[in-house]
């Protein structure tokens, strides 16, 4: 329980940080783009962000899509290159989830749990999503960048307050 508040802390002083601090909805300096681009992320901050991430259960993007804003990475760059790391992270504690949940005692027969994952309903998103994902990636929506910050912060926002709205269960 106490990694689930530590969660909604860290995803609620993100979207603090995003809000006040330059970097992320406006720009530090005005906006000139050095002659070899944005700046990397040093890759000595793998290893920190990715024990973070898999302790609180976030996915990497919500430490790394920040960052790679205040390094000068457009919303578009910065959300693309945080998928590989989400997935990395995921991966293993999906397996982890599947391989060590018991069944709750309320399944039903008609439900197919493969740990706490109804595999009936999560064939149906996938088949739902593949086609979208099929049309997407022939004509990406073109999101201006400051909307897309603004819809990244927006769905932080609605993360915390599903958590804390289902705190109650906890």
């Amino acid at each position: 329980m106490l990694v689930r508040w530590l969660f909604v802390a860290y995803v609620a002083i993100t979207i603090v940080d995003l809000l006040l601090r330059p970097g992320f909805l406006r720009p530090r300096a005005p906006i000139e783009e050095p002659a070899d681009g944005p700046r990397p992320l040093p890759a000595v901050l793998g290893a920190p962000i990715g024990a973070v991430a898999a302790f609180l259960g976030v996915g990497g993007s919500v430490m790394t899509v920040p960052a790679m804003r205040r390094a000068g990475h457009t919303m578009r760059v910065a959300s693309a290159l945080a998928n590989p790391l989400t997935l990395a992270i995921a991966l293993p504690a999906t397996a982890v989830s599947l391989c060590g949940a018991a069944l709750p005692a309320s399944a039903s027969a008609h439900v197919h749990l493969v740990g706490l994952v109804d595999a009936g309903a999560a064939a149906a998103l996938l088949a739902g999503a593949l086609p979208v994902i099929g049309v997407l990636r022939r004509r990406p929506p073109r999101i201006p960048d400051r909307i897309h910050a603004w819809a990244y912060i927006g769905l932080l926002t609605v993360v915390v307050a599903a958590m804390l709205l289902s705190g109650v269960a906890w």
